[in-house]
């Protein structure tokens, strides 16, 4: 992009019938009468109202998710294997609510492609991290029921740790590309329905992401199959297959985790899609009305994996009140927990 080119206040790339009523180009035509007073342009809008939906978001992503990395931050007691990848799953899902407001201030405020650069990235790796740490949950929950003998042991805990560093490092590289060169803010016709990134980019992260999907969606039927069986053994030793309690939680089990994919593929299906079939000629609603709901994922994403786990709720309840009620404190952990 040259100097004296314009910045764009937004994610797409200019779109001329933004703010100008839809009005095209006429030909002029030579008539007897009177030509009537020019009707005036309809005002610009000053901000985008999509972009005032993405900053809502990021701030409520942002609060919800730092209450969680605090929680977690402060109470020792919650440093098994499974919370640290919940920690990094609320801190992801953090800086992606905070890229996202950062990136309509700066938009708007800055005006700088420097900066829209930086928090593009941001966004981009911050959301790779968070998309990464719901794999490596699922990896977790399903070696946590394979060997569950020997799952709480040392080399889970270092096993743990490495998927933390490798997952990470692939997000902050993804979140590196677009500042270190690996944008369309030079060459516009290169850019992909969310600027500045490159439709090779955007290519790049999609496929990656459907193929995440595939592996996280063949972890959860083998956990199904798991949690199944040694429910089906559990309830034929009682000789009650169907009005055993073990195994109708374990069947609400299985349903949360069909829930918890179900809802992971309606947020980030659609814009996954999208992003593989559209570019920057496309309208603008239609980018927005898929990126939207991407960002509600993060915003499920406590709601799932982190206020419904009983540790988290007791140290929630010190945190806010000093005491934990006896509701919380006695509730027994079930399949459904899974």
């Amino acid at each position: 992009m040259s100097e004296a080119s314009p910045v764009t206040p937004s994610w797409l790339t200019p779109d001329p019938t933004w703010a100008g009523g839809g009005a095209g180009v006429t030909e002029n035509v030579t008539v007897a009468t009177v030509a009537p007073a020019p009707r005036p342009a309809a005002p610009e809008l000053l901000v985008n109202p999509w972009d005032m939906v993405l900053c809502t978001s990021g701030a409520l992503i942002a609060c919800e998710n730092g209450v969680v990395v605090l929680v977690i931050w402060q109470n020792a007691a919650l440093r098994a294997p499974m919370f640290l990848l919940i920690g990094s799953l609320a801190l992801a899902d953090l800086l992606a609510g905070l890229g996202l407001i950062l990136h309509f201030f700066f938009a708007y405020l800055l005006r700088s492609d420097s900066a829209q650069l930086l928090t593009v990235g941001l966004v981009v790796a911050s959301f790779s991290a968070s998309v990464f740490s719901l794999l490596a949950i699922t990896i977790d929950r399903y070696l946590s029921l394979y060997y569950a003998l020997t799952y709480n042991s040392d080399r889970t805990l270092t096993f743990t740790y490495a998927m933390l560093v490798l997952l990470w490092s692939v997000s902050l590289c993804l979140g590196l590309l677009p500042v270190t060169g690996v944008n369309c803010l030079r060459e516009e016709s290169t850019c992909s329905i969310v600027r500045p990134l490159t439709k090779n980019n955007v290519a790049v992260l999609s496929v990656s992401f459907l193929l995440l999907f595939g592996l996280m969606l063949q972890l959860y039927v083998q956990i199904c199959k798991i949690v199944l069986h040694h429910a089906h053994q559990i309830a034929l030793q009682h000789h009650f297959l169907a009005a055993s309690p073990h195994y109708v939680t374990t069947r609400k089990g299985v349903s949360t985790l069909a829930i918890i994919l179900g809802t992971f593929a309606a947020c980030w299906m659609p814009f996954t899609v999208y992003s593989l079939v559209g570019d920057y000629t496309y309208p603008p609603l239609y980018t927005y009305a898929t990126l939207v709901p991407a960002t509600y994922n993060s915003i499920i994403n406590p709601l799932i994996y982190a206020f419904r786990n009983q540790e988290i709720q007791r140290a929630l309840w010190l945190v806010c009140c000093g005491c934990v009620p006896a509701s919380v404190a006695q509730r027994a952990r079930t399949p459904s927990d899974v």
